[in-house]
């Protein structure tokens, strides 16, 4: 009896023996799965990271050199005429295609990953286009600096998750201490070892890059500062020549009456407020000014040839302004390519005239427009003819009516009452052109200063011309021209010995007349007509 229960004891403790081993054994499959299911979930999460990429490219490198190496210790035994020779001679072509593929990852996997970004030399702000250039570049280099701040931060990432790795795989050895857990293990701390290596490079070279990259950008970021402050001084300097300009320009306006001379002084105040601003600009923002005339006096030749007609009226305008043959105000005319136009000079600029087309005997007789603004390159007064009536104030311009009487007529009667019109309708205009004459004599010589209205008779084909001249406003000619031409056509009219004539044509048909009776006839039509 006894010995029936010391075996049924035995048989109970080896049950719960075994019961226990199987229940740890299933506690240690189910830790075993845990562990392997968070590895792999690191391994997912690391799959598209490019330090793990480029590490695992250069171990494939390594590879492909030990089984090249291989197959060409194997070549050298066997002969390469065999089949099996043949294989590996492709294989080896085929093996040198991968490594040259891979040829960047030969020393190091991470050399491109961890060589700090290109940095130029700072670029020289010395005048405000350059301000875009240097924001620019404080740009890039602080962009390269997030950038390469990433990468670490990206490696920080990746070591703290392949140490977690490694406890995992420590503790999946604890419980399953087999071969290809401990080569994972082997592997994990492998490349732990070549990633902190590659840690400390990184750490090292971003410590000398940020010193350079800050060093670089406190240098541009203080040139740009001196920069804006020479655009602050420098738009002071201009501010206050303006100023002085408008100042002045209200002195003028208080102190000069004639618009004339307002006009001129005022265009002169511009130029010159104009020039001085140029001047600033220049000794503000070019440092070498005697290299910029040696570059302009090369170009000069070229830019001549090329801007011609720009340079010429530029010296016209020189011209004009120095030697003042034409002010504003000016009466003009202007012929040009068979073109004529009469008018007031209105503006003077740097490149041309400006004139507004008047109401004149061209506009009469030629255009038969008026009222436009004819825009007259500057360089006309080297190559066409320019007439100015109003030269050195004066007033007033010589004006001629040609009036054609029969031959029969009384031409001395006729050419007495034309006189006498003449002269009535235009005294005042001669008597400002005799002083305007005193004063022209003291700057020209002029042979025959006589204003005195002028009268001439010439033989003309059909009948004698009585021409009248005398002395008109140069700016409104045809007022006193119409006016004149009035008065002698009712003063020849009034007087039966005075016929106007004109060009007829009369035909006889039977006995030969006599010039009087053929003179008769005609009139006799004229009264039919």
């Amino acid at each position: 009896m006894k010995k029936i229960l010391v075996f049924l004891a035995f048989c109970f403790a080896l049950y719960a023996e075994e019961n226990a081993t199987l229940e740890q054994n299933v506690s240690q499959n189910l830790q075993n799965s845990e562990l392997i299911k968070e590895i792999s979930n690191l391994d997912n999460s690391l799959k598209n990271n490019i330090w793990i990429t480029r590490y695992a490219n250069y171990n494939t490198y390594q590879k492909l050199l030990d089984e090249l190496e291989q197959n060409e210790n194997e070549l050298k035994k066997l002969d390469k005429g065999s089949k099996r020779g043949g294989d590996l001679i492709k294989r080896s072509q085929t093996l040198k295609e991968q490594i040259n593929l891979l040829k960047e990852y030969e020393k190091t996997p991470f050399s491109n990953m961890l060589a700090a970004p290109e940095m130029e030399n700072p670029p020289r702000i010395n005048s405000p286009v350059a301000l875009v250039s240097g924001f620019s570049y404080i740009k890039k280099i602080r962009s390269d600096k997030i950038e390469y701040q990433r990468h670490i931060k990206e490696l920080d990432t990746l070591l703290e998750k392949l140490e977690a790795k490694e406890n995992l795989l420590n503790r999946l050895n604890l419980i399953d201490d087999s071969e290809q857990n401990r080569a994972s293990l082997n592997l994990a701390k492998q490349e732990i070892g070549d990633f902190k290596a590659a840690k400390q490079i990184a750490d090292t070279t971003y410590s000398v890059y940020e010193k350079r990259a800050d060093e670089a950008v406190n240098m541009t970021t203080s040139d740009i500062k001196a920069q804006f402050l020479s655009m602050g001084y420098t738009a002071i300097v201009i501010l206050l020549t303006i100023g002085l300009t408008f100042i002045a320009k209200f002195i003028v306006k208080r102190t000069i009456t004639d618009n004339e001379r307002f006009y001129t002084v005022n265009k002169f105040l511009n130029v010159l407020n104009i020039t001085v601003i140029i001047i600033i600009l220049l000794f503000s923002y070019i440092e070498n000014v005697t290299y910029l005339v040696t570059v302009l006096g090369f170009a000069s030749a070229g830019i001549a040839i090329a801007m011609k007609d720009m340079f010429m009226s530029m010296l016209g305008w020189m011209v004009i302004m120095f030697g003042g043959t034409i002010h504003v105000g000016d009466r003009v005319r202007v012929y040009h390519d068979g073109s004529e136009f009469v008018g007031d000079v209105i503006d003077i600029s740097l490149l041309r005239l400006t004139v507004f087309e008047d109401v004149s005997y061209s506009t009469y007789k030629t255009n038969r427009r008026a009222g436009r603004i004819i825009f007259v390159p500057n360089n006309y007064i080297f190559t066409d003819l320019i007439a100015n009536y109003s030269h050195y104030g004066m007033k007033t311009v010589w004006d001629g009516i040609d009036v054609v009487i029969s031959f029969d007529s009384n031409h001395k009667k006729a050419a007495y009452l034309a006189k006498n019109i003449v002269k009535k309708y235009s005294k005042g205009y001669t008597d400002i052109a005799k002083r305007q004459m005193n004063k022209l004599r003291s700057q020209y010589s002029i042979k025959n200063p006589n204003v005195e209205p002028r009268i001439y008779t010439f033989f003309e084909p059909y009948g004698i011309n009585i021409s009248c001249w005398f002395m008109s406003n140069s700016y409104a000619t045809l007022a006193l021209r119409s006016t004149i031409s009035a008065e002698i056509i009712e003063a020849f009219l009034a007087h039966d010995d005075i016929k106007i004539a004109y060009p007829t044509q009369t035909m006889f048909i039977g006995k030969k007349e006599t010039p009087s009776d053929h003179v008769a006839h005609a009139e006799q039509e004229g009264e039919n007509i």
